[in-house]
């Protein structure tokens, strides 16, 4: 799977001393240097290259400052990587090309320019915004079969989180959720009710996400100050 380069890129890049996350704004990977404003580079991800991998990284080109295409690298050494006129094209396209080994090292087959033009940027604010609002590294890229922990799905669970316990105001969560009340209101994925004006309680997809993805205990002081909803029925 790409999941398998993953890695390997990743590591590629923060050599260079970029931040990497995966999947991000439909990119297998995104990376930001230190900069202000940073450098925005993009890797696309395939077991092999063909045509497929370069379609990919043309729709991506718009929204970064660098693109870069990895597969792995042929064990007989007949693949696409081989072909004067594949590597040609990265260069004619300004992509960068790696070659991934067997055994997870990364050999720089075509080096990209050292700044592509910026000719979307607001796909551009879009991938560094998220990429700075998740936390963490939560998704290997290459994933397609599972959904995409993104930044809102993390502040969607933080809330799920918080209400396992019971009731909670929707001002209590935003001390830590700043989101908080959007989340909760617009309900996308229908881990929430709303007992009273707001207060919100845990439905069952609820609990049922937080199986699935587990969080970090809440803090039991502020389960203390939750409020005592009388429920009633209709």
């Amino acid at each position: 799977m790409e999941t398998s380069l993953y890695l390997p890129v990743k590591r590629f890049l923060e050599k260079l001393g970029f931040t990497v996350k995966g999947e991000i704004g439909g990119c297998d990977l995104v990376a930001l240097s230190g900069d202000d404003p940073p450098v925005v580079v993009v890797g696309e991800l395939k077991l092999t290259f063909n045509l497929e991998l370069i379609l990919q990284a043309v729709g991506r080109a718009g929204a970064c400052d660098e693109i870069w295409i990895a597969a792995k690298l042929s064990s007989r050494g007949k693949g696409r990587e081989s072909d004067a006129r594949y590597r040609n094209l990265c260069r004619r396209l300004g992509f960068g090309m790696l070659g991934v080994t067997s055994a997870g090292e990364v050999e720089v087959l075509v080096k990209p320019p050292t700044t592509a033009p910026r000719r979307d940027p607001k796909k551009r604010s879009r991938l560094v915004a998220e990429h700075n609002r998740r936390r963490g590294d939560p998704v290997m890229g290459g994933s397609t079969r599972s959904p995409i922990m993104t930044a809102y799905r993390q502040q969607a669970l933080a809330c799920a989180s918080a209400l396992a316990n019971g009731p909670r105001r929707v001002r209590e969560l935003r001390v830590d959720i700043p989101d908080a009340g959007k989340i909760l209101l617009h309900n996308v994925y229908g881990w929430f009710d709303r007992a009273e004006r707001g207060i919100y309680v845990l439905t069952e997809a609820g609990r049922a996400a937080l199986k699935r993805w587990p969080q970090p205990a809440v803090d039991s002081a502020a389960i203390e100050t939750a409020p005592s909803i009388r429920m009633t029925t209709a």
